[in-house]
């Protein structure tokens, strides 16, 4: 195997234990999103720093690609706290799966933005995913009959298509720019929407107020930095190896996510938000993942 591709893997394997440890905090440990934004904000800024002092922007940068960098961030930004948002009352193995639809708005902006056209297989992989966001949608009732999540689907949908704006922003400034300048630009961007929404003294008193408090901190300073770990493994894997290959990898980070949510339910019970570990239900929502997965894949390799 070469050293990207396992590189890509074990980025991908560690965003998904990320997105799983994001809904215990939000769901179970953390009385409101803004709990949850604030301390994790101000961790997030003290990497920033780092990373900032280490791998400051190259001389004589143009306006329009740090413009293009700013622009990634912020819609990036908005994408995650709308993803956060739904932690909150929907499963982290439902909403992820969704939330990685984004590259088929990635694949239907290039037409009219890049000038790119897409081939039988590309619209066929759309179709794919398509499928698959509707079928892992599909929820029963409780009189046996189907009902679909519509609200939280489409704020999942709208989420996905501001990731899709961002890479196709921020695609334009790495032209100019190292990953590396990338990855602060962004999470600047991010850390001052998130104090934006969460510095409230309010905020602050009920983070103060937690049980446990130094046990819940230590747990989400381990997640952050897991998440920076898991971003830098995915960018050093696009240093390395084709874009298009390490996309294919990454994109499969819902299959990663539905299996850690299901072990971690069947060892520590209650610990995420209402999985449903029906036979029937697991069966669902793993064809549902492995369409959207397939369908990623179809697009980037085609």
């Amino acid at each position: 195997m070469s050293d990207w591709v396992l590189i890509a893997v074990l980025g991908t394997v560690t965003l998904g234990a990320v997105n799983v440890l994001d809904s215990h905090l939000i769901g179970r440990r953390l009385p409101s999103l803004r709990a949850f934004l604030l301390p994790a904000s101000t961790f997030i800024l003290l990497l920033t720093l780092v990373v900032m002092f280490l791998a400051p922007l190259p001389v004589g940068v143009s306006g329009g690609t740090l413009a293009a960098a700013i622009a990634s961030g912020i819609i990036r930004a908005i994408s995650i706290v709308l993803l956060l948002n739904i932690y909150r009352s929907e499963e982290v193995s439902w909403a992820v799966p969704v939330y990685h639809t984004y590259p088929v708005f990635v694949a239907l902006m290039a037409v009219p933005f890049l000038g790119e056209s897409l081939g039988l297989l590309q619209w066929l992989a759309i179709g794919v995913m398509v499928s698959g966001t509707l079928l892992i949608a599909i929820r029963r009732n409780a009189a046996g009959g189907i009902r679909w999540l519509g609200r939280p689907l489409l704020l999942l949908l709208a989420a996905a298509l501001l990731n899709a704006v961002a890479d196709v922003t921020g695609k334009y400034a790495l032209g100019e720019i190292s990953f590396w300048n990338m990855y602060w630009i962004g999470s600047l961007c991010l850390v001052v929407m998130f104090l934006g929404f969460s510095l409230r003294r309010s905020v602050l008193r009920e983070v103060l107020a937690l049980p446990r408090l130094g046990r819940l901190g230590a747990l989400m300073v381990f997640n952050e930095t897991l998440a920076m770990v898991g971003i830098l493994l995915v960018f050093q894997a696009m240093a390395l190896g084709p874009v298009s290959l390490v996309s294919a990898i990454t994109g499969a980070r819902p299959i990663f996510v539905f299996f850690l949510a299901l072990a971690i339910n069947r060892l520590l019970p209650g610990s995420l938000l209402r999985v449903d570990t029906g036979r029937r239900a697991v069966l669902l929502r793993l064809a549902a993942t492995l369409l959207i997965g397939i369908g990623i894949a179809l697009i980037y390799l085609a």
